[in-house]
Formats: C-alpha cells, sequence, structure tokens
C-alpha cells in the first residue's frame, strides 16, 4: 500500500516538473495586439475660446454727463443705432447761437446790404446827371467853375460809396468767404452738438458697457465693446510641433465646456504666420458656420482638427511603439513564441493608434507594452487584447494634442 501511494506521488513531481518546463519552455504570457487593417483618423486636440472676427471698442469724442442709456449687454445694433445719450446744454446754445448768425446774415445783413447798393447807385445815377447838367451850363457860361467842380466831388463820393456798397454785396453773397465762414461756424457747432449722441458705428451684439446715466465720460474712455455681426471664430493656441501637419480648409469638431452633448462643426481658416516664443505655440483660426444659438462670445470649446485620414491602414496601438523619433519607432514583435525588436516605419498617428507603413503585416503580433522587461529571443506567449477605439469625437474631451513629430 505504502508502495503504490509513493509511487503516485513520484508520478505527480514528475508530471508537476514536466508541466512546469513546458511552461518555462513556452515563456510568460504578456498582452498584446494583433495587426490590422481599419480605417484612421489623425487629429490634434486642443482647447480654445470663440471670438467674434472682429470688436469695435465705442467711447465719447467729448467729455460730458451721460444721460441716457439706451443698450445693454447681449442687444443687436445696426450703424447709426443711439447707445447713449450726453447733456448737452452749451452745445446747443452754440447751435443756436450759430443758427441765429447765419438768419442774419441771410434774412437781414444781407437784404440791407442789397438795399444800400440800391441807394448807393441811385445817388450815383443822381450825381452824374448833375454833373453833366451843369457842364452844359458851363459852357454856356451860365454858372462858375467851382459850381461844376462841386458836381463833380459829389459824384466821387456818390462812385466811391457805391463800389462800396457792391463790395458789401459780393461778401455776403452766398458762398462767398463770410458766408462760407458763418456757414462753417454752424457745421462746427452742429457737429459738437451731435457728438453728444453715441451711435454704434457697426452692425453687431453689444458685449460690455462700461457706462450708466449720471457718469462723466471723458474721450479714450471705452464706454461699450461691440462683437462685429459675421462669421464666429474659435481662436486655438497649439504646440508648434503641430505645424508640420495643419492646413487651411481642415474640418472641425467643436465641443463646448457648456454644451458637451452639442457638438458642432468647424473649418480652419487661418494659421498664424508667426510662432509665439514665450509660449511655444501657434494660434490657428476655426469659422464656424451655421452658429449654434448656444454659443456666446469667450466660451471655451475643446477642439478635434482632422489633420489626416485613412480609409484603411494598417495600425497598432501606441502604447505597443517605443523609440519614436519622426517617422521611424519600435515594437517588440513576436514571431514564432520569441521575441524580436522590430523597427518599423510610421504614418498617421491617431489618437490611440499610429499607421505603420513598413516593417509589419496583417496578422502579425505585437507586445502591448513596448518598454517590457524582455530580452531578445526571449520565449513568450500573447495574451490578446482588444485594440483601443481611436474617439475623434465627443470621447477626445480634454485630451492634450498629439506630439506629431
Amino acid at each position: 500500500m505504502k508502495r503504490n501511494l509513493m509511487l503516485a506521488a513520484v508520478a505527480c513531481l514528475v508530471l508537476a516538473a514536466m508541466a512546469w518546463g513546458w511552461v518555462k519552455m513556452r515563456g510568460p504570457e504578456l498582452p498584446g495586439y494583433e495587426v490590422v487593417s481599419r480605417p484612421l483618423v489623425q487629429t490634434v486636440v486642443a482647447t480654445g475660446r470663440v471670438v467674434a472676427v472682429s470688436r469695435a471698442q465705442v467711447g465719447s469724442a467729448i467729455t460730458g454727463v451721460v444721460v441716457e442709456r439706451r443698450v445693454q449687454e447681449g442687444d443687436a445694433v445696426e450703424p447709426g443705432d443711439v447707445l447713449a445719450v450726453l447733456r448737452a446744454d452749451d452745445l446747443e446754445a452754440a447751435v443756436r447761437e450759430a443758427e441765429a448768425a447765419m438768419a442774419q446774415l441771410r434774412e437781414s445783413t444781407r437784404p440791407r446790404a442789397q438795399a444800400a447798393l440800391r441807394e448807393a447807385e441811385a445817388r450815383l445815377t443822381q450825381a452824374s446827371r448833375e454833373v453833366q447838367r451843369r457842364r452844359d451850363l458851363l459852357q454856356r457860361q451860365l454858372i462858375a467853375r467851382e459850381t461844376m467842380e462841386q458836381a463833380v466831388q459829389a459824384e466821387t463820393v456818390a462812385r466811391t460809396a457805391a463800389e462800396q456798397a457792391r463790395l458789401a454785396v459780393r461778401s455776403l453773397a452766398a458762398g462767398h468767404p463770410d458766408e462760407a465762414a458763418a456757414s462753417a461756424r454752424l457745421a462746427n457747432a452742429r457737429a459738437q452738438l451731435d457728438k453728444t449722441i453715441v451711435r454704434a458705428e457697426v452692425a453687431g451684439t453689444v458685449l460690455t458697457r462700461d457706462v450708466e446715466p449720471g457718469d462723466l465720460v471723458q474721450p479714450g474712455r471705452v464706454l461699450f465693446e461691440i462683437a462685429r455681426a459675421g462669421a464666429t471664430e474659435v481662436l486655438v493656441p497649439l504646440d508648434e510641433k503641430n505645424l508640420e501637419v495643419l492646413a487651411m480648409g481642415q474640418p472641425a469638431m467643436c465641443i463646448a465646456d457648456a454644451y458637451p452633448a452639442r457638438p458642432f462643426p468647424a473649418e480652419v481658416t487661418f494659421i498664424a504666420p508667426s510662432v509665439d516664443p514665450q509660449r511655444g505655440s501657434v494660434d490657428i483660426r476655426l469659422t464656424v458656420d451655421p452658429v449654434p444659438d448656444f454659443v456666446r462670445q469667450d466660451m471655451t470649446v475643446s477642439v478635434n482638427v482632422e489633420t489626416g485620414r485613412r480609409e484603411s491602414a494598417l495600425v497598432v496601438p501606441n502604447d505597443a511603439l517605443d523609440a519614436v523619433s519622426g517617422h521611424r519607432g519600435e515594437v517588440w514583435l513576436v514571431d514564432d513564441g520569441r521575441a524580436i525588436r522590430r523597427e518599423v516605419q510610421l504614418g498617421l498617428r491617431g489618437l490611440t493608434s499610429t499607421e505603420v507603413t513598413g516593417g509589419l503585416q496583417a496578422g502579425d503580433w505585437v507586445l502591448a507594452d513596448a518598454r517590457a522587461e524582455i530580452e531578445e529571443g526571449d520565449r513568450l506567449r500573447v495574451a490578446a487584447t482588444e485594440l483601443p477605439v481611436d474617439a475623434t469625437d465627443s470621447g477626445t474631451r480634454k485630451e492634450l494634442p498629439m506630439a506629431l513629430d
């Protein structure tokens, strides 16, 4: 009986040793991926903010006290709409004074000058006739020469008076410098009065107001800020490393932090010509059209810019890659149960997977951990791991931009 038990124990030990040896020969089991072909989208992910194409800052051209404010934040305005009204007692008085001066010129001073000219011309005519009459009498020696000279002198005085009257009428004629000066004074007074009405110069939406009735305002102070009507943009600062893959016209998907369930499309329409040396970033602008009704100025949005797409690409997950430099990298290839360090050529890089353009083929197996503590030629077994989903829409919110170099 004891003999049988001993034989059974020895057999169990032998079997256990054989099993352990078999496992040892096959190596450890490590997670890995099968290399397959599937669609791949390369995106750059960043955070930006909603901005207007341009903003207009509105202020007062004169110093004055605000008596009325007619708009508030969010109001839509058109060019010429009144935003605020300033007190204008002194300027209104200046306009009335200039209007009175113009009216006096046209309705009183000019008619009196014209009447004076007619009177002077009549006196000149009378004096000329008197000179002719006395000249005839002198020729007949009926009057003394002194009497003749007196008539000539009177004619000269009348002629001078008539000339002065003509000059006065001409100086008061329409369009003459005197009237032009009076008209300029009136126009200036009216222009100063018009400056008490603060108007919108552009169509858009009032973003901010910094004035209330009773406030004293001065030139240079911004009273209102207006976002010009037109296209809405998203301003996005990106790491300069992404410049290589950026291009005009690339599509993008935006997600407002305040409305995560309502993504909206946009398009790259501007790439800054220079790089910010302090941040090492480059600004891009995305045009949003149509603009969703919930979008507000300065709203924070997450942005996915699609910089490349393959309908079918040989891909490996990013965690299977090591020593990535430019378009080259390394993977642990599992071939016939042994680990082989393999250099591969890379193409598009997605958020979770990368295109392999050389070094692997469909059906190959690579380790999920490219930095696993193994040696070249080690035996191992692969535990099949599901490929990660390369999310390119709402699932990528708040991710950092990929380093694509």
